[in-house]
């Protein structure tokens, strides 16, 4: 029998690995809303956060340890996070309802709690909900938008005011369609009509949940660095992905550099901070030193994250 690896997962889920008939039914016989109609469902902008924030993330390898981390480094004094995770796990698998592969791997570190317990509670200010890519397999074998909507349901129930997050991740880099093509048009074809829309349907119409768009900065970011012939220690989009002991390059998991990017969107979104100026050097989860950003990098990062967050307008960020 061969044994589960993280990439293997993640590879399952981007091959559209399994069915699931209902899922598929869903895709088939479901007219999506448009995007359009998403943007404005979500236009009304959120009162800016007070203080620090406790944070939950729920989701797989592309959230990590090393990326919740950083942001309680650039939040403010006080921030704290929990998180539950496992290898290219759906939200359909966190709910319950199928496996969740890699599960004591990835939660064996202090900020671990259970999904379930930790939404229940009511103690989390904002929630960050994280589904498996490939996101088309996603919406058509594991049913994305029910259960994204479930476990909006869950969290309003026990905290009204709790501020939700839809975290669009990315694809391989050696994504068939393109990598950057598919940025471009995943956000409105998958990310706003397929999942965050129906999910939207399905709850109130007080019920709001944001995105953090990590794809599309990430995008913006790439072409800006291409575009100049590379910048610091970042030659082009291969610099912010992880990279085994070999050279070999991992199309998927992103490394330091590419947390701190990420973080900067979460930073940006759940705190509506602007990150110009937010420091570079920090620390892994396990207190190690993160390779960080050369200082002209770390300002790109951060002038497009703010770009990018502000003129999306999905955010919940006043423009």
């Amino acid at each position: 029998m061969v044994k589960m690896t993280r990439r293997m997962a993640v590879l399952a889920g981007v091959a559209g690995v399994g069915s699931a008939v209902a899922g598929s039914l869903y895709w088939a016989l479901t007219r999506p809303p448009s995007a359009a109609s998403v943007r404005t469902r979500i236009a009304a902008p959120l009162p800016t956060p007070t203080g620090a924030m406790n944070v939950f993330h729920l989701g797989h390898s592309l959230v990590n340890r090393d990326m919740p981390a950083m942001l309680a480094q650039l939040a403010p004094e006080g921030h704290s996070y929990d998180s539950q995770l496992g290898w290219g796990t759906t939200l359909q698998a966190h709910w319950g309802d199928a496996t969740i592969n890699g599960f004591e791997q990835e939660n064996d570190h202090p900020r671990f709690r259970p999904a379930h317990e930790a939404i229940a509670s009511g103690e989390y200010d904002a929630i960050v909900l994280t589904e498996m890519v490939e996101i088309r397999a996603s919406i058509r074998f594991y049913e994305s938008p029910r259960y994204l909507a479930q476990w909006a349901e869950k969290a309003i129930a026990a905290r009204p005011d709790v501020r939700l997050f839809l975290y669009e991740t990315w694809h391989p880099l050696d994504d068939p369609e393109g990598w950057l093509t598919r940025l471009d048009r995943d956000i409105d074809r998958y990310w706003l009509s397929r999942v965050l829309g129906p999910a939207l349907k399905d709850l109130p119409d007080t019920a709001q949940i944001r995105l953090i768009p990590a794809g599309q900065v990430l995008a913006a970011f790439v072409r800006e660095v291409e575009a100049r012939g590379g910048v610091g220690n970042v030659r082009d989009r291969t610099d912010l992905f992880q990279r085994a002991a070999d050279g070999t390059l991992d199309p998927i998991h992103v490394n330091d550099l590419g947390n701190y990017l990420v973080a900067l969107v979460h930073l940006a979104v759940i705190y509506q901070a602007d990150p110009i100026g937010a420091p570079s050097a920090l620390a892994r989860a396990d207190g190690t030193p993160a390779t960080a950003p050369d200082p002209e990098v770390a300002r790109l990062m951060q002038e497009v994250t703010r770009s990018v967050v502000y003129s999306l307008g999905l955010s919940g960020l006043a423009a």
